[in-house]
């Protein structure tokens, strides 16, 4: 995958969020950390409707949407505050499941590509090798 020069990437879970810029070039990308963000859970995302039971006897998975949705919330507003022009997001495949569903259609427009994979707590090497292989 091509990755612009000072292109996000955004690295995921259910728990987690990374953020780091290219600050190479498209055709020898480095990765630079960009400083953490406090992800607002507050919002329910799609899971917020679903009630604990003995079906669904965790709150683990809401709180992981709710995850999902906070980042989806902080992205929207980079993208919409001009501070990001291309995107590249790589979470995990169920957090990259309910991202999806809380993407403004200015950030699908911003969206350079997208891996389904869990990199957090991966090595900015290990990141860039698979953005390199995508």
């Amino acid at each position: 995958m091509k990755l612009p020069k000072n292109a996000v990437i955004a690295v995921a879970d259910g728990e987690k969020l990374n953020l780091y810029r290219n600050s190479g070039d498209e055709h020898a990308p480095t990765l630079t950390a960009l400083p953490d963000v406090d992800v607002d859970t507050s919002n329910m995302g799609s899971g917020g409707r679903h009630q604990s039971s003995s079906a669904n006897p965790s709150d683990s998975q809401q709180d992981e949407d709710s995850f999902a949705a906070g980042i989806a919330d902080i992205l929207n507003k980079r993208v919409l505050d001009g501070k990001i022009d291309d995107l590249i997001i790589i979470a995990a495949p169920r957090t990259l499941g309910e991202l999806r569903k809380h993407y403004h259609k200015s950030l699908e427009a911003k969206l350079v590509g997208e891996i389904a994979k869990d990199l957090t707590g991966h090595s900015i090497s290990d990141i860039e090798k698979a953005l390199g292989a995508a």
